[in-house]
């Protein structure tokens, strides 16, 4: 087993990381499902913030067996894509303060954010942010031709 383990003290709390990696078992049941498995990885996140403590265990299969701390680098990351695609998702379409509750609604509408903010991220022409590419869209046909069609 590998381990790597992190301490940080930010943002008003203190956080303690575990990262613990071993080779998948030989004899682990259905492992067929999934296709290259070399390792099993295990993230456990204790933070204490105002005196509270929270404790998060989340598991991982990897198609490589890598130091702990490599480990701990792709967990990071991966959490700083998600962290970085909803903060973007809010600030462009507020998406924190929409009230689609019904049916299938929240989810048709949060296809439609992530797609809106994938055309508007790949159309390079106006040198602005995604905010002012959303307005400049709504403002000028044209320039909605170009983030929809890439003309």
């Amino acid at each position: 087993m590998r381990r790597f383990e992190t301490k940080e003290n930010a943002h008003g709390r203190e956080d303690f990381r575990s990262y613990l990696i071993c080779r998948a078992p030989e004899d682990l049941p259905d492992a067929h499902r999934w296709k290259n498995l070399k390792a099993i990885g295990i993230a456990i996140i204790n933070t204490v913030r105002d005196g509270k403590q929270c404790i998060g265990i989340r598991y991982y299969i990897l198609s490589r067996y890598v130091s702990g701390h490599r480990f701990a680098e792709a967990v990071r990351s991966h959490w700083g894509i998600e962290n970085n695609l909803h903060w973007q998702l809010d600030v462009t379409f507020s998406e924190d303060q929409s009230r689609l509750r019904k049916g299938h609604t929240d989810m048709n509408f949060s296809i439609l954010r992530r797609t809106a903010l994938s055309l508007l991220k790949n159309e390079s022409t106006a040198k602005v942010g995604i905010k002012n590419k959303r307005l400049n869209a709504a403002w000028d046909e044209t320039y909605l031709a170009k983030v929809l069609f890439g003309k």
